[in-house]
């Protein structure tokens, strides 16, 4: 079995996440499948036009502690974003043209430290621009292709799937049919794709 990590580039605890779920799939002989997809037609759904974290500021105040409780363990940088949440749009077509190519987990986890760790605005396609250049890619040219409406289309119906499957929020892990959600439950997910 495989894990598949569904993951937005706003969510928070999707960062952590990221940067630590290759290392333990890898630990536990498990396959890994990267899917990024977009958290705004679920919350839409619900009838939410923003993070919960924002609309419960009680909720907000409690996961900006608990995140930098969980960075400080796992080693990480975590500076609260100059605007949250960061719209990951564009982030996530370029992640998708990643999907199943060597450069998407690295990209991904630089997009993650560019939102979270270095306070840049991932919106922005000279910030995406630089960090494709710095993985030896040709940033215009995927750039381009992350635009083209094949792209767009692929991107909205990976939502629609992580719909349909049952996702609610980010990061989720997939195995088969089994649905596991938050950053705390990656080892559990691992588990049970071993079993």
């Amino acid at each position: 079995m495989k894990v598949e990590f569904w993951y937005e580039f706003a969510s928070t605890y999707s960062y952590p996440a990221a940067m630590r779920v290759e290392a333990a799939a890898k630990a536990a002989g498990v396959e890994l499948l990267w899917r990024p997809f977009l958290l705004g037609p679920i919350f839409g759904a619900q009838g939410w036009n923003d993070s919960p974290f924002n609309i419960y500021p009680a909720k907000g105040r409690y996961m900006w502690r608990d995140m930098a409780r969980l960075c400080e363990a796992q080693g990480l940088v975590l500076k609260e974003p100059a605007r949250f949440p960061q719209n990951g749009l564009k982030a996530a077509r370029l992640a998708l043209l990643g999907q199943h190519e060597d450069w998407g987990p690295e990209f991904t986890r630089r997009v993650y430290l560019a939102n979270f760790a270095e306070q840049k605005d991932i919106s922005e396609e000279p910030v995406l621009s630089g960090i494709l250049s710095a993985l030896g890619l040709d940033a215009a040219a995927l750039l381009a292709r992350s635009n083209e409406p094949e792209n767009k289309e692929r991107l909205k119906a990976q939502t629609d799937e992580a719909i349909a499957r049952g996702i609610f929020g980010a990061p989720s892990f997939l195995v088969g049919d089994e649905l596991f959600w938050g950053n705390d439950r990656l080892e559990a997910a691992l588990e049970w794709a071993g079993r």
